[in-house]
């Protein structure tokens, strides 16, 4: 007689067999190399994280950017940079077209490299030899000196902050030729040359006598240049106040504790203002700032900043939330709070590291979801899925906070679909917020554990859908793609601009990835 015991019928049985192992050693699913690009793309930051290092991805992206097709690279450094709202990853992107296809560089170069700071990354990235080259080449020599040549004043100057290279490194590199006598003497001025102080545009000029007239023990007006370039010089606290109310909203949201340091916030009136520019809806709708920044300027605000200000960004916090979109049906939103997700966010980066972690993305997420769809259900899971009470009407900041608040133990991402299925609960959207690696509820053949609950949640809910958000670059799912599973990286706007589409079902067969494969290589 056949052995019942090995031979037994199990729930959810017909769930597709797992593929592979997740980082964490447990039963996965492997996504296409094209998906597999994309999410790392989004997610990695080419920083150490929980389950993986930064040389890890970095040969993950070149061995999958190597393997999909050149132009799936050029949309997908475009994509995330124009939605992932990502820097280092979009470079070394178009480092690889440098190297495999500079034609399709030539076509995407200007919207990749749409700033000073991914302009360093990409030469710097191109001369380490990384993608199998130490020199620029005649053609990225020729966009980066394009990029130089017509950069603004304000541009060259935002792009001037920083090092490894510097500004000034790549332009002794490439050698550009302006066609104007003020970017011939800023250029000159910038790498140390002699130059033509007559020449120079307005604000560099206005920089070099504010400079010369502080050093005369003189008081003259204040330059209009980015903020980084006066914290060296010995402002007065009124001086910073009017620095910090002239710069962009962005700047002001990142330099309040360098304010704090400064006593502008000592000078009456001032907090009162910076509070009334950080939550002034068409200064943060002009700003484009995301949920997920808000969050990381709230978390990183020093106990000097006022409270007035940590107020405001609150309120910036639901302003921003005008993308949330609001979902049909009944929600369920879960977030991993487990022991994985305290890693950065944006990986380990030394003295850059992120404040903000996986968990408060995660937080972040659910609360804003709640907060657009008043009758959804926050399920946070770790072993199993932790009991908490969310009130609505509590703001995002206060609800993320008390999410993250129950992080810790193992990753168990069958848990809250386990608790549905227990509850027959009737269901319409799922949404799920991790790092994907389960390891808990780990099967030693067949499906994943996720499967197999989702298996039996459609039994009883055929029209449910499933969304796995991954915050992390780890390239496997528990969650097999499929009609009615959206898998989806990143934790930009982007992710709930894609979320809409497929819960409205106006998603392509092929999700994610197809919305990079709409993506135009040239302008529109």
């Amino acid at each position: 007689m056949v052995n019942t015991q090995l031979f037994r019928t199990a729930p959810g049985a017909l769930a597709p067999q797992a593929t592979t192992r997740n980082q964490a050693g447990a039963p996965a699913y492997a996504l296409s190399p094209a998906h597999r690009l994309a999410q790392l793309a989004v997610t990695g930051c080419l920083g150490d994280t929980f389950y993986a290092n930064a040389e890890s991805q970095l040969d993950d992206v070149l061995a999958l950017a190597a393997e999909v097709d050149p132009v799936f690279v050029a949309k997908t450094a475009l994509y995330a940079r124009g939605q992932g709202h990502m820097k280092d990853m979009p470079a070394l992107l178009a480092a690889v077209l440098a190297e495999r296809d500079v034609g399709l560089l030539a076509r995407v170069f200007d919207r990749v490299v749409d700033n000073g700071k991914v302009l360093r990354a990409f030469v710097q990235i191109l001369r380490s030899g990384a993608v199998g080259r130490k020199s620029l080449g005649s053609r990225p020599k020729q966009l980066v000196q394009r990029w130089l040549n017509t950069a603004t004043e304000a541009q060259l100057l935002q792009a001037s902050i920083g090092a490894a290279p510097s500004l000034a490194d790549v332009v002794k590199m490439v050698h550009p030729k302006p066609a104007e006598a003020w970017r011939a003497a800023w250029f000159a001025w910038l790498i140390g040359k002699p130059y033509d102080e007559a020449a120079l545009p307005p604000a560099t000029l206005a920089f070099e006598r504010f400079k010369r007239a502080r050093a005369e023990g003189r008081s003259i007006e204040l330059p209009d240049v980015p903020f980084q370039m006066l914290t060296t010089l010995s402002l007065t606290p009124k001086q910073w106040t009017k620095v910090a109310l002239a710069g962009s909203w962005q700047t002001l949201r990142q330099n309040l504790n360098t304010l704090v340091r400064h006593q502008a916030f000592e000078v009456k009136g001032f907090a009162a203002a910076v509070a009334a520019k950080l939550r002034d809806p068409q200064a943060v709708a002009r700003s484009r700032v995301l949920p997920y920044q808000l969050m990381t300027a709230y978390h990183a605000a020093g106990a000097n900043v006022p409270a007035e200000v940590r107020e405001a960004l609150q309120d910036a916090m639901d302003l921003a939330l005008a993308n949330v979109p609001r979902f049909a049906g009944q929600v369920v939103v879960c977030p991993d709070v487990s022991g994985s997700m305290s890693s950065p966010a944006t990986g380990h980066r030394g003295s850059a590291t992120s404040v903000v972690r996986c968990i408060d993305v995660a937080a972040l997420v659910a609360a804003a979801v709640l907060d657009r769809n008043r009758q959804a259900t926050v399920l946070p899971f770790e072993n199993k899925v932790v009991p908490l009470t969310l009130n609505p009407r509590d703001s995002v900041m206060t609800n993320a906070a008390k999410l993250a608040a129950v992080g810790g133990g193992g990753t168990n991402c069958s848990a809250p679909l386990a608790e549905l299925n227990r509850q027959r609960a009737a269901v319409d959207l799922v949404i799920l917020v991790s790092d994907n690696e389960s390891w808990v509820d780990a099967n030693r053949r067949g499906a994943t554990q996720t499967m197999v609950e989702w298996h039996l949640l459609k039994q009883r809910c055929p029209g449910a859908k499933l969304v796995c958000i991954d915050l992390q670059p780890y390239a496997t799912t528990q969650a097999m793609e499929r009609a009615d599973i959206l898998n989806v990286g990143g934790f930009s706007d982007a992710v709930f601009k894609q979320i809409d589409r497929f819960a409205r079902s106006q998603a392509g067969p092929a999700h994610w990835v197809g919305e990079i494969e709409r993506v135009a290589l040239d302008p529109q």
